[in-house]
């Protein structure tokens, strides 16, 4: 295993599973863009809103391909949600998805960027969200 997969499979395991946030400030570098920044805290909050919709939320790695500095990971995900989800309110029901994300490291081994695909289309129908095609012009 590369240093690199190593680090992202740290990543999943202490930032996303267990909110472990000192490991963001260990693995994430200071020019890493996230949620409305940059960094480990932008990173963080991105997790923090997500844990607020889904605390019990669990990522299970399917499969990791690295090279060049860079990391591919496919992961699952599954959790219940008790808190506010955007516009959705807490449903207590159980989402699952999957997703990948890619991660980029400079030399020192600190991710400097993350990007990542998921199923939230299918997120938001496990949580019963009805989704209606917009109203053609001239239509009803």
């Amino acid at each position: 295993m590369t240093e690199v997969e190593a680090a992202a499979r740290r990543f999943v395991a202490d930032v996303w599973n267990a909110g472990r946030e000192q490991s963001a400030y260990e693995l994430v570098a200071p020019g890493c863009p996230g949620l409305g920044g940059t960094g480990p805290e932008a990173v963080l909050a991105w997790h923090r809103d997500r844990r607020a919709s889904f605390p019990d939320l669990r990522y299970k790695i399917v499969e990791v391909v690295a090279g060049g500095g860079r990391v591919a990971v496919h992961w699952r995900a599954a959790g219940t949600q008790a808190g506010q989800f955007g516009p959705v309110p807490p449903t207590g029901r159980v989402v699952s998805y999957s997703g990948a994300s890619f991660l980029r490291f400079d030399d020192a081994g600190r991710i400097v960027d993350v990007w990542s695909v998921n199923e939230l289309f299918q997120v938001l129908q496990q949580l019963g969200v009805q989704m209606l095609p917009p109203l053609t012009p001239g239509g009803a």
